[in-house]
């Protein structure tokens, strides 16, 4: 949804993913858009990977101009059943991928002149909920990441973060699926509707833009 809603704003876009062939069909549809696309497969886990998505974004494209951390994720589990293992890679699935990635395309950005990055948090990093003690902290470790970059990095690359709350992706389909559950995420959020994958890259859009240039 992000990579769509930045290409027909004109950008062209380097999408990565561990799946090749759901970014592959993505940037299909960058490219009927009219804007360069490469997909490049990545598992933000691994920092060799997370090198050559960089390497292989400036050797086609020239420049980075924008960054947008959106993987994340960690499973429902009660505390009581959060093993240390899954906590340690919650985090660095959440918040190491995305501080390694803007490590690497910072000074990128600064030699062309600066930048934007765009990290995609959540509102458990500043909400409770049972079974997230994982996610919830690496969120808000992410958050907190976003306002020390920001801090540190500005003038010259913006630093924001999105703090997301129920969004229909695949990844929420199946918990959409449960009986009631939508009706209950309904009920929690004012608008009384799930968020969209188009109301983030509309947000996405404007931080990385010089709308957002403030």
């Amino acid at each position: 949804g992000i990579a769509l809603g930045f290409a027909e704003a004109g950008a062209d876009v380097v999408c990565a993913a561990r799946t090749q062939g759901e970014i592959e069909a993505v940037a299909l549809q960058v490219r009927a858009l009219g804007r360069r696309a490469i997909a490049v497969r990545c598992d933000v886990m691994e920092r060799a990977q997370l090198e050559a998505l960089v390497s292989r974004a400036i050797a086609e494209l020239g420049r980075i101009d924008v960054l947008v951390n959106n993987a994340g994720g960690s499973p429902w589990k009660p505390f009581l059943q959060t093993s240390e293992r899954l906590f340690e890679e919650s985090f660095r699935f959440n918040v190491t991928s995305a501080f390694l990635l803007a490590r690497l395309v910072v000074p990128h950005m600064l030699a062309s002149g600066g930048g934007a990055i765009v990290n995609i948090s959540s509102a458990l990093g500043r909400i409770t909920d049972r079974g997230f003690s994982a996610y919830g902290t690496a969120k808000a470790a992410l958050s907190h990441l976003t306002r020390l970059l920001a801090n540190e990095l500005a003038p010259r690359v913006r630093v924001n973060a999105i703090s997301v709350g129920a969004v229909e992706t695949s990844a929420l389909a199946p918990f959409l699926a449960a009986e009631g559950m939508r009706e209950k995420l309904e009920a929690r959020t004012p608008l009384r509707r799930v968020g969209s994958p188009e109301d983030i890259a509309a947000a996405a859009l404007w931080l990385a833009s010089d709308a957002g240039g403030w």
